[in-house]
């Protein structure tokens, strides 16, 4: 029996597309630093970095530590220099990125419903980010008053999308079986496959005109249909 449901953040609860989301956030980020680091360097490694963070396997290890060993000795910069500028930017100017996303009204009925109807409730998003962007983000989408029981972030997680892993991690943390379990989601690879690869059941978040049959998923729709689903008790 399902007791938890398990939501993805961008793309699934609100709008946001990285795509567009990243652009205005590395030249904002860039901006803080000023002059310590050339902007091309530091967007490279950057990025860089955030692959090794999402290839962490080391149980041992957060995200965030992974990011940072990796960042800062291949960047040569000083970490007690540049990580106060970090967490200054996420209380300041990363405010300024809410123009970037658009709150889903709908979500927070079915989040609103899903509490309601006594269901474990986490956001699973990909833990990439500090705990500040994503509940600034859960704020952007009218969705940040909510006693959530987890939200992924990387400071607390040790592995991430697509790594099964990072299910298996939520399952323990949540203390729950992953077959009680389901993965809310909009993108195939990184919130269906490995979520139901460590045995969870899965709802792909897709537009109702366009629904591939190749994918294999417990159930698929918009979110007026997983609202029609918890609203008759059957997910």
């Amino acid at each position: 029996m399902t007791k938890t449901l398990l939501f993805d953040l961008d793309g699934t609860l609100i709008e946001n597309s990285m795509d567009t989301f990243l652009p205005p956030y590395f030249k904002a980020l860039t901006q803080k630093l000023g002059g310590l680091v050339d902007p091309q360097k530091f967007i490279a490694q950057l990025k860089a970095s955030t692959e090794v963070m999402m290839r962490n396997n080391d149980p041992q290890r957060t995200n965030a530590q992974v990011f940072a060993d990796d960042f800062f000795t291949r960047s040569g910069l000083a970490r007690e220099q540049v990580m106060p500028l970090f967490d200054d930017f996420y209380a300041r100017e990363y405010r300024d990125l809410r123009a970037f996303v658009t709150p889903i009204e709908l979500s927070r009925k079915i989040v609103q419903h899903a509490f309601e109807r006594k269901y474990t409730v986490a956001i699973a998003t990909a833990p990439l980010f500090p705990r500040a962007a994503i509940e600034q983000r859960l704020q952007w989408g009218n969705l940040g008053d909510f006693a959530y029981a987890l939200i992924t972030d990387y400071e607390t997680m040790h592995a991430s999308k697509p790594n099964p892993a990072y299910y298996r991690e939520i399952a323990t943390r949540l203390q729950v079986d992953p077959g009680e379990c389901v993965m809310i989601g909009n993108e195939v690879p990184m919130d269906i496959i490995p979520a139901r690869r460590v045995g969870m059941k899965t709802f792909w978040i897709t537009s109702a005109g366009a629904m591939p049959t190749d994918v294999a998923t417990d159930w698929r729709g918009t979110l007026t249909d997983l609202k029609r689903l918890l609203d008759n008790g059957a997910l």
